[in-house]
């Protein structure tokens, strides 16, 4: 029988991996769907182990201090004090993960080697509770009255509120130059003008961290992503509630995180580029 040149080539592939050059006889009467059954259910027996590829190759993206700012969302009590409103949603995640103490790492590596920081807030005005219709967490938020303050000219109350920087962040945030961005008001920066601030800058690369991890920092990665900047998420600067119905809001979040950041650090990776 004449052999086809992509016969010639499949058998040829075959003898390298040490398989037989032909199939065994009778191999198209197989049961069920056949040979392509059989592959399915073991291809390593068939084609040898898979071979070992990195598919989240973020890990080259630099950071620099040129072009890279650090960007933190909802640095705030009511998310990362356990006095904070959702304390009980996210407490274990941000104790288990350090989140407090990564943040601060990293703050302190931004300013120590002049790479700029923007914080993307998050409050709740009087006019915000009249909203006709929310989402499953904005509900949450606007009954627990998470972020709230009397009015985005009111500071009245403010001082050490849910709503006010976590005490040991107020020397890097009120130094004179963090910029602090308008407000988002559900998860993403497309209503606040971070986009419009980090492009002012120079800025084309970010370091992403904050809460929540599944909430606001994957909104804000997200939407960084279609303006085309470069981002790192930093794993262990941000934390997520964990709920008895909806999940794990963290280990959701970094799931996502490999799928779309061009990298996904821990603090410890941050702060050491930062300082070469």
């Amino acid at each position: 029988m004449r052999a086809y040149p992509l016969c010639r080539a499949i058998r040829t592939m075959r003898q390298a991996k040490g398989l037989p050059g032909r199939r065994p006889a009778g191999w198209l009467r197989q049961p069920a769907m056949g040979i392509r059954a059989l592959e399915l259910r073991e291809p390593q027996k068939l084609y040898g182990p898979a071979p070992t590829r990195r598919i989240h190759g973020a890990v080259t993206m630099e950071i620099r201090q040129a072009d890279t700012a650090v960007v933190y969302t909802d640095p705030q009590n009511d998310v990362l004090s356990e006095d904070g409103a959702s304390w009980a949603a996210v407490g274990a995640s941000v104790t288990e993960n350090g989140t407090v103490e990564n943040m601060e790492r990293i703050f302190k590596a931004a300013k120590q080697h002049g790479y700029k920081v923007f914080i993307s807030p998050h409050y709740f005005y009087p006019s915000d509770h009249a909203w006709q219709f929310n989402g499953p967490l904005e509900t949450e938020e606007l009954e627990t009255r998470t972020f709230d303050r009397p009015g985005p000219l009111d500071l009245t109350g403010f001082v050490n509120s849910g709503a006010d920087w976590l005490d040991r962040f107020k020397p890097y945030i009120e130094d004179g130059k963090t910029v602090v961005v308008s407000p988002h008001k559900v998860f993403g920066p497309q209503n606040n003008d971070l986009v419009l601030q980090l492009r002012k800058q120079g800025i084309n690369k970010i370091v992403l961290g904050g809460m929540l991890a599944n909430m606001c920092v994957e909104s804000h990665l997200r939407e960084f992503l279609e303006q085309g900047f470069e981002v790192a998420v930093v794993r262990d600067a941000t934390a997520g509630p964990r709920h008895p119905d909806w999940g794990d809001g963290y280990q959701a979040a970094v799931i996502n995180y490999q799928f779309l950041a061009h990298a996904v650090l821990s603090a410890n990776e941050v702060v050491d580029k930062m300082a070469r």
